[in-house]
């Protein structure tokens, strides 16, 4: 059985992190280092960065803050916002970052995934998909969930997985923040849809959210989650005991 992932994701604005409802009012939480640091050690299997204002506002990814969280943690680290070009891709993985997330910059440029993936690898390529349902049918939304872009997501993320993208972070924007649970309908529906790994993204607010998830989506690899992690109302140690207890491998 494949060991599920457990992933913090801190979406940071400004240099600090921030968390709102459905993409919306957001406040400032903390240091994204300090978190960071603190993920690391309570038995995150991962880390994800967001910029979330990055391509909406035009500038770059925040180097220094990824510079500082790499020199003091130690698992794996996804960071997005702001890749628009392969060198954007090259300054993230020299700042200490595993894989790369896109979302706006491939809605722009599909070639981008293609040609990281030729470059970095599949592994190194994450595709971010903020999506929501519009009139019934699930769209693509792009600069941190404030643009509908029209395109049909299913059908996106199929293209994006065939240019190279070799994992994909499914953000549901009807549940995000929430707390009423992840979204199984769409997740389902990219499972059935790709065969690289799935995260999921949006709704967890308590810890039989994740094995719900799991249980019900085997295909999942990963849950990702914010403010209840960041609020202490789950802690992820509690968390992945009672992940296996009901038979779910994950590591402790």
């Amino acid at each position: 059985m494949i060991t599920k992932r457990i992933i913090p994701c801190l979406d940071v604005r400004d240099g600090k992190v921030v968390k709102g409802k459905n993409f919306t009012g957001l406040r400032e939480i903390s240091s994204p280092v300090e978190f960071a640091k603190y993920y690391s050690e309570c038995g995150a299997d991962e880390l994800v960065f967001y910029d979330i204002t990055a391509s909406s506002d035009g500038r770059k990814i925040f180097t220094d803050i990824l510079r500082k969280t790499a020199e003091n943690v130690f698992i794996p680290m996804t960071v997005g916002g702001g890749i628009e070009t392969l060198y954007d891709f090259e300054t993230v993985l020299n700042c200490g970052a595993d894989k790369v997330s896109v979302n706006s910059g491939a809605i722009k440029n599909p070639s981008l995934i293609e040609n990281a993936a030729k470059l970095y690898g599949n592994q190194c390529v994450v595709l971010s998909a903020d999506v929501k349902r519009v009139d019934g049918v699930f769209r693509v939304f792009a600069k941190g969930g404030r643009e509908n872009t029209g395109l049909e997501a299913i059908s996106w993320i199929k293209k994006c997985v065939t240019l190279g993208a070799g994992e994909v972070v499914v953000n549901s924007i009807d549940t995000d923040g929430v707390k009423g649970g992840f979204d199984i309908e769409m997740l389902r529906a990219v499972c059935e849809s790709v065969n690289v790994p799935v995260i999921a993204s949006g709704g967890a607010g308590k810890t039989q959210d994740f094995i719900h998830l799991f249980k019900t989506l085997p295909k999942v690899d990963a849950g990702l989650a914010a403010s209840v992690f960041h609020f202490g109302e789950i802690k992820i140690k509690d968390l992945k005991a009672e992940m296996k207890k009901n038979g779910i491998e994950t590591r402790i």
